[in-house]
């Protein structure tokens, strides 16, 4: 087998069963023949730490399958991981209600840039790094069999592909082709998903368990929903007895798919607007015609992909949140989320909390919120969190 010897002292995380190991950490490389293959990862002084998937492009350059010298990475290996991701979502999602989740979240799921959404009857996958290329048959063979969907399409058209010396990909892999809408439920509310051409796989199902929370803090509000993307969080809104919704958004097209699933929910077109403008420029005419709500929901797209943007994407964050602050009415509520991963915890909160400084207002966290169980997050690996999120109390 191939091998990857680290140079001294670089193996602390792998030890840690942290999956990635970087270019910079890596002392030789011997007998490597293609990009993805599985390798032997060795210590300084020759000790076995793992065997991993080889990228020899990335700077990720080996994404850790298995820390067991007894367990070499195999097809039957690689079925064993998808069949205990699908276990455990059977253990903790509500089929009834919902069949629309997360099956195999990479690294998470012991399944390194494999990612696989369902979308009722049919399955998204995201190939996503070199090692994942490499099992892409067996993943498709295995879902087959286990799952048995209309079709599996594959979403591997995203920037990351290319650090990895792959091209971006789309296209049927198994089964039939997808209509170009599917009809998901989602704790018993309808929507429509694009899944050939919508952001991602289609759907945001990380924040499923955070629209949910929000139905306990909507009676009777008036709210404002920043980034609507396809209206999910006003559609759980109205139905749980909001008042009124404003949908913000810079996409004619998603707006009209957020009308979509708000018409399908039996939502009549009185009780919701929707507003195709830049998020930042319509939140200071907001602030300069003196309007408030209620409630203002801020789901922003990431706005650090870099380490060199956090800086930047810092000061966006602050911006965003401190007009919603002044925004809002006495007691006013803020749902507001960073779904960037280079944004810590730590960070987020600092954030908000310069943001309501500013504001000269009082504010106060009421709920921290993060990303739904199905998109788990891996102790040893940190980075698996990414979504974060706040529920603030403004008087």
């Amino acid at each position: 087998m191939p091998v990857v010897k680290l140079k001294s002292g670089r193996d602390k995380s792998i030890r840690r069963k942290h999956p990635w190991i970087f270019s910079g950490a890596i002392d030789s490389v011997k007998d490597i023949r293609f990009n993805g293959e599985t390798v032997d990862v060795i210590s300084a002084d020759g000790k076995h730490l793992g065997y991993g998937s080889f990228s020899n492009q990335s700077q990720i350059s080996v994404r850790m399958l298995s820390f067991d010298p007894d367990e070499k990475p195999n097809e039957n290996f690689i079925v064993k991981n998808i069949k205990d991701a699908l276990r455990f979502r059977n253990n903790i999602i509500d089929q009834h209600s919902t069949n629309a989740y997360r099956l195999i979240n990479a690294e998470s799921d012991n399944l390194p840039g494999i990612i696989v959404d369902k979308y009722s009857d049919y399955l998204v996958c995201q190939f996503l790094s070199a090692g994942a290329e490499y099992w892409k048959n067996t993943v498709v063979n295995s879902l087959t069999e286990l799952i048995n969907p209309s079709g599996i399409y594959e979403r591997s058209d995203v920037d990351v592909r290319e650090k990895e010396g792959l091209q971006k990909i789309k296209g049927v892999l198994s089964g039939r082709h997808p209509d170009p809408l599917i009809e998901i439920t989602e704790n018993n509310n309808k929507f429509f998903v694009d899944i050939i051409n919508g952001h991602k796989t289609g759907f945001y199902l990380d924040q499923r368990e955070n629209r949910k929370i929000l139905s306990e803090f909507v009676k009777d509000k008036n709210i404002l929903n920043c980034f609507s993307f396809t209206g999910a969080f006003s559609v759980y809104a109205l139905k749980s007895g909001a008042a009124k919704v404003t949908n913000v958004d810079s996409s004619e097209d998603l707006l009209r798919a957020a009308e979509r699933n708000l018409i399908a929910n039996d939502i009549t077109n009185s009780q919701f607007e929707n507003v195709c403008d830049d998020v930042f420029k319509y939140l200071r005419k907001l602030r300069d015609t003196n309007q408030q709500f209620d409630l203002i929901i801020l789901d922003p797209p990431k706005f650090a992909e870099s380490v060199s943007q956090i800086e930047k994407a810092s000061r966006g964050y602050k911006d965003i949140n401190l007009l919603a602050i002044k925004l809002l009415t006495q007691n006013g509520i803020l749902f507001t989320f960073s779904c960037s991963g280079h944004i810590t915890t730590e960070l987020f909160g600092k954030i908000i909390s310069d943001a309501a400084l500013d504001s000269e207002k009082n504010v106060k966290t009421i709920r921290i919120l993060t990303q739904s169980p199905d998109h788990a997050i891996l102790t040893s690996f940190p980075e698996s969190l990414y979504l974060k999120g706040l529920i603030c109390s403004v008087y």
